[in-house]
């Protein structure tokens, strides 16, 4: 959808007018509901950008305390059957999941359904752009927390092996701070590059690292014993890391460097 929008930008107001769109839209940041309200007209209760309440003057000044952050004033100088507007208004609401204060649905004439729709349409996708969606918000999931591993004895003298990413190595946990790749290791020669061709943060990681170690390697193949500070560092030298690099190394029975640490 395509509009011709004029819109006035003040301190505490955002007033939108469409050309071929017979409403004016205002967006008041408020937490109060002011004293002055024109008497025909809806009215929208939002907040942190979920609509809340949808209802005319009467009904706005009859509720009860509700928290809110913006009131959205829709006003228009023609002649519009607002009762019904209302009802499709929060008929819609609730089909989309949004739990508003008060109303239940409404049946709407399917005749003024039709008429309504050309009027609907462009408000809603006006509130869209505007950051107030009319359905309802999508839980953010949350992040995992980062896995935590310890080190023990136990684990510090068994030897993991690595096949992945055009690497294969022998490497051991031999202190809480110390992992060493054993001699023979091979690495991948270069680094993958980002998909608009630039050089990664990884890439970046792991090639200071080989030019830490550049004389403990040859033609890609270690040739001695070399001793880094993490899991994280053997990836980044060996592979440019791309992968968890817990899940990569895993002992002669298959389990992994993680299922072995990982503390849950």
């Amino acid at each position: 959808m395509n509009l011709q929008t004029h819109i006035l930008f003040l301190e505490k107001t955002t007033s939108i007018t469409v050309d071929e769109f017979p409403l004016t839209i205002e967006i008041i940041k408020t937490n109060t509901v002011p004293k002055s309200l024109k008497q025909n007209g809806l009215y929208l209760l939002v907040n942190e950008k979920q609509i809340l309440f949808i209802g005319d003057k009467k009904e706005l000044h009859s509720l009860k305390k509700v928290t809110f952050d913006e009131i959205i004033e829709i006003n228009s100088q023609e002649d519009i059957e607002w009762r019904y507007l209302e009802r499709q208004l929060i008929n819609q609401a609730i089909e989309e999941g949004l739990s508003l204060e008060v109303h239940d649905t409404q049946a709407v004439p399917e005749n003024i359904q039709h008429q309504l729709k050309d009027i609907i349409d462009p408000l809603l996708f006006i509130l869209e752009k505007m950051g107030i969606p009319f359905k309802k918000a999508q839980k953010k999931k949350a992040k995992p927390a980062k896995a935590r591993h310890k080190w023990t004895k136990e684990v510090s003298e068994k030897e993991f092996f690595i096949n992945t990413r055009d690497s294969i190595a022998t490497v051991m946990w031999i202190k809480r701070n110390q992992m060493l790749i054993k001699k023979g290791a091979t690495m991948m020669k270069e680094a993958p590059l980002n998909k608009d061709g630039s050089v990664g943060f990884a890439a970046k990681m792991g090639d200071k690292i080989r030019l830490d170690h550049q004389s403990q390697f040859k033609n890609f193949v270690t040739t001695e014993d070399i001793i880094l500070k993490s899991v994280n560092e053997v990836g980044l030298f060996l592979y440019f890391a791309g992968t968890n690099s817990w899940l990569e190394m895993l002992d002669s029975d298959g389990k992994t460097l993680n299922e072995w640490t990982v503390v849950e």
